[in-house]
């Protein structure tokens, strides 16, 4: 039987983020994906020029559809635009018992805003405590906090607490936005557990849908029956061979996206 993981995000006409790249990493690991759209946008690897928000009242009949038929075995949860759609998506899953991954989607690779100001608080109050893991780059995390953005791994470590105090069972903590020749994500538990995947630090401008990928790649392993720590394993390096690949495919003329099925085909 196959395994199943939920992604409920906004879709990206270029095909490199939200939707199409949690699809297209769920796939790559082998888990059928299942998909809710919360907004259709109009991007590409330079820009997001429109986005338009999917009725609430058609929002919850997506999720009704898929959980009532679907044996989901995880959620990855990302762009959600506004408090409105974030309250939708709560109401809509607070049956499901599985684990759920939150990406705090708010600005895209090319500096769009898709998340609005209003509903940051909406994001902590609501989703963050259902959250099994949230996935937070180090502005996201900074924004949810109300703090400056951490630059140090010591700093991680403590923004990773502090976003667990405040409901979130765990916290990958992504380095992506960070200094020095190593990367580092940083997934830290309620308890204070630390576990540090780490990688060289790869020069390519080509890292649209990173964010996107990392965090359906989770709930891909959640959805085989992964723990967390071997499904974060399992998707960082999934990701870093994706990234590796990326500047095979020369999609676009701004950053283009990674290279999901860099296992299967070549470019």
């Amino acid at each position: 039987m196959a395994h199943i993981a939920l992604t409920i995000a906004g879709s990206d006409s270029g095909g490199g983020a939200g939707i199409q790249a949690d699809l297209k990493a769920m796939s790559a690991l082998g888990v059928y994906g299942a998909s809710v759209l919360t907004a259709v946008t109009a991007q590409n690897t330079q820009a997001v020029t429109a986005v338009h928000g999917i009725p609430l009242e058609v929002i919850s009949a997506q999720i009704e559809a898929v959980l009532s038929d679907l044996d989901v075995g995880a959620i990855k949860i990302g762009m959600l635009a506004t408090p409105e759609i974030i309250q939708t998506v709560a109401q809509g899953i607070s049956g499901f018992e599985g684990p759920v991954v939150l990406d705090p989607v708010m600005v895209a690779k090319s500096g769009d805003a898709l998340l609005a100001a209003e509903a940051v608080q909406t994001l902590r109050d609501v989703l963050l405590p259902r959250a099994t893991v949230i996935t937070p780059n180090l502005p996201e995390a900074a924004c949810l906090l109300e703090q400056t953005a951490a630059r140090t791994p010591e700093d991680m470590i403590a923004q990773g607490l502090g976003l667990c105090e405040m409901g979130a069972r765990a916290v990958l903590m992504k380095g992506g936005h960070g200094e020095g020749e190593i990367c580092h994500d940083l997934l830290i538990d309620a308890s204070g557990k630390v576990a540090d995947f780490k990688a060289p630090r790869k020069s390519t401008r080509n890292t649209h849908g990173t964010g996107c990928t990392l965090s359906s790649s989770i709930a891909a392993g959640l959805a085989q029956g992964l723990n967390l720590t071997e499904a974060v394993a399992q998707a960082h390096g999934y990701l870093q061979g994706a990234i590796a690949r990326a500047d095979d495919l020369c999609i676009g003329q701004g950053h283009g996206p990674v290279h999901h099925f860099h296992q299967v085909w070549s470019a």
